[in-house]
């Protein structure tokens, strides 16, 4: 759950996990932030019985694993280099903090990316 401005928690779509839009108050609570998430979400149930897939478990190409465990591989030595570079007995400047936070940043931008949807075959279409 996330909260909203308000103070009012607001659901997270059990598809896409963005925030769902606001709605009516009273009724079920919403599982799906639209039509197309719900059927997305439906195409994978069927699909998942079809191969026989438990709840836990996601069928992922070798490929897109590898990429991603990559992005993650380099957003930790990012954060060894940081570590490194904001060492508080060095005295860091405020040009150190601004250079080490660019390049948390540029190492993070990947794993965020919406091209990382990609390996979700049944996820929701790229825009």
């Amino acid at each position: 759950m996330t909260k909203q401005q308000n103070g009012s928690k607001v659901g997270k779509c059990i598809w896409c996990r963005q925030p769902m839009p606001p709605g009516a108050s009273s009724g079920r609570p919403r599982k799906f932030c639209s039509q197309a998430c719900r059927q997305w979400d439906w195409v994978a149930r069927q699909r998942a019985e079809e191969l026989k897939l438990s709840e836990d478990e996601l069928v992922v190409q070798r490929a897109e694993l590898d990429r991603l465990r990559d992005q993650i591989f380099v957003l930790k030595c990012a954060i060894e280099d940081v570590e490194g570079d904001l060492d508080p007995q060095g005295d860091p400047t405020t040009r150190d903090f601004k250079a080490a936070l660019r390049w948390i940043l540029d190492a993070a931008r990947p794993l965020v990316s919406a091209d990382n949807d990609s390996y979700v075959k049944f996820g929701k279409p790229k825009k």
